[in-house]
């Protein structure tokens, strides 16, 4: 099957939404489309442009990994003006919006993994990263950028297979990215309208969050802490108590399964 034309137009034409996606650019090839997404906020653009790339050359993820965003896949970056109070539920409506949109369109179930990974059956298929400018207590604009691995064979790359999906692998055919990404807008808004209040947001995700009372082994700003998974609050930071029951407030970092040997 040849992989899938996108354009902008294929992509808004009929979408329902009032905010998010009413602007789309689309490219072929791009480096970033965070990099992409900052210019756009520096011409003016209005709030929930999205920037789609059909290629990203040097994309990246959390913790400045690399992201794998070759053709076939999705990625895409949405321009947002926030009020500051609503910073901490990006992460939550972001991961939120893929979780819903891939299950419409596949069936497939998902989780989340802490903050913000989309899991398919325990492994990877979305990562997304947040950025932001903030000054004064006001929020300049923030950017909330999803990689989607949709087409992508997870064989022919090497060292991901052990820890990533695709919604390919997992189906075994083609799944069409403009009825995931519509999807994704619809629901990203229809989530970002619930805003400034976030509760019901905050319980859905955490619902989703699989390592919740689980071992787990933290990395965080240089260490690794272990303990037990125990919560997570309403700005979105994980609670670890430690063996000695110390309780640790973690606002970012990376999560794995601890595995006693």
């Amino acid at each position: 099957m040849a992989l899938e034309e996108l354009s902008s137009s294929s992509i808004t034409a009929g979408l329902a939404t009032s905010l998010i996606g009413r602007k789309v650019v689309y490219f072929p090839r791009l480096p970033s489309t965070m990099d992409a997404a900052r210019l756009e906020v520096r011409r003016g653009t209005a709030e929930g442009t999205v920037i789609i790339a059909g290629e990203q050359t040097e994309g990246r993820g959390r913790l400045r990994r690399t992201w794998l965003s070759p053709s076939g896949n999705i990625a895409l970056s949405i321009v947002l003006y926030p009020d500051i109070a609503c910073l901490p539920y990006l992460v939550m409506i972001a991961s939120l919006a893929v979780a819903y949109s891939i299950e419409t369109v596949t069936d497939l179930k998902t989780r989340i993994k802490w903050p913000n990974d989309v899991l398919i059956g325990g492994k990877k298929v979305c990562g997304i990263l947040i950025e932001n400018k903030v000054r004064a207590n006001r929020v300049d604009y923030a950017v909330v950028g999803i990689g989607i691995n949709v087409d992508l064979k997870i064989a022919d790359v090497a060292g991901i297979a052990a820890t990533a999906t695709s919604l390919k692998d997992e189906l075994d055919r083609n799944v069409l990215k403009k009825n995931v990404i519509r999807n994704l807008l619809t629901e990203f808004e229809r989530l970002y309208q619930l805003l400034p209040t976030g509760e019901s947001i905050y319980r859905a995700w955490r619902a989703r969050l699989e390592t919740l009372g689980e071992k787990v082994a933290v990395t965080s700003g240089g260490s690794v802490l272990e303990g037990i998974a125990e919560s997570v609050d309403e700005t979105g930071a994980l609670v670890l108590r430690q063996a000695d029951g110390t309780l640790n407030r973690i606002v970012a970092g990376d999560v794995t399964l601890h595995h006693n040997d």
